[in-house]
C-alpha cells in the first residue's frame, strides 16, 4: 500500500491577474517591479509571475492603524 502525497499547487498569477487582485493597474505593478518597491516576483521563461503568498505579504506591509504620522522616539 503506497501513501499518496497531497500537494496543494503553489498558485502563481500573471502580472495582469496580480494587479487586479491587488486593485492596481498592471502598469503600476510594473513600475513597482522596476523601482524595486513591489512584491517579490518570478520569471518563468519570459513571463513575470507572482505567488499569492508574496502578494499578500507585500500588501500586509501597508497595514496601518492610524493616519497620524509615526512618531520618532529619541533615546
Amino acid at each position: 500500500m503506497s501513501e499518496e502525497l497531497t500537494v496543494t499547487p503553489h498558485r502563481l498569477l500573471r502580472q495582469s491577474e496580480a494587479a487586479e487582485w491587488l486593485g492596481l493597474s498592471a502598469r503600476t505593478l510594473e513600475k513597482h517591479r522596476c523601482f524595486g518597491t513591489g512584491p517579490v516576483y518570478r520569471k518563468i521563461g519570459g513571463r513575470v509571475v507572482y505567488a499569492m503568498s508574496d502578494l499578500t505579504e507585500w500588501a500586509d506591509q501597508g497595514t496601518r492603524t492610524s493616519t497620524h504620522p509615526e512618531r520618532r522616539s529619541f533615546s
